[in-house]
């Protein structure tokens, strides 16, 4: 299972190692997504970082849908299905996302890729930057509700 990080809040007034744990997670900016696997120490350090990001469990739709459209390369080009092709074994990105979920492949593996998703801010706003998701708010764990914020990003 693949975890989809979402960066909410900026870097005022940060204690220093909420700062350090974000810039772990390459999560520097606001509306910046990261794919990160689920294991304990992930789970660390998305508890610490948790008044600024949101996470939950991503799907292969949604997932296919932010590579295509978000994916990057260095030197900011598209990443496309040819490229895909050229460089990983995959066929499609419906088959990538696959492998990707199913923790078969990493997405920071193919050569050249910004491991990163700049987003745009959610349309209709977020529910509340200061509040957990459990208190109708936008910080912390959703679970598989991160797909509709997702969805709202692309």
């Amino acid at each position: 299972m693949v975890f989809a990080v979402v960066r909410v809040r900026g870097t005022v007034n940060i204690k220093p190692d909420i700062k350090r744990t974000l810039q772990l997670l390459q999560l520097t900016r606001v509306n910046h997504c990261v794919l990160v696997e689920k294991n304990a120490n992930m789970k660390g350090m998305l508890q610490v970082a948790k008044d600024y990001v949101t996470w939950g469990e991503v799907d292969k739709d949604h997932l296919s849908k932010l590579i295509h459209t978000r994916g990057k390369l260095a030197g900011d080009k598209e990443l496309t299905e040819e490229y895909i092709k050229s460089a990983t074994s995959h066929n499609s990105i419906e088959k990538l996302s696959q492998e990707i979920i199913d923790n078969k492949f990493k997405y920071k593996d193919i050569p050249d890729v910004k491991p990163i998703f700049r987003l745009s801010p959610p349309k209709k706003g977020y529910e509340g930057i200061k509040r957990s998701f459990t208190n109708k708010g936008a910080l912390g764990y959703r679970g598989k509700e991160i797909n509709k914020l997702i969805g709202r990003m692309i």
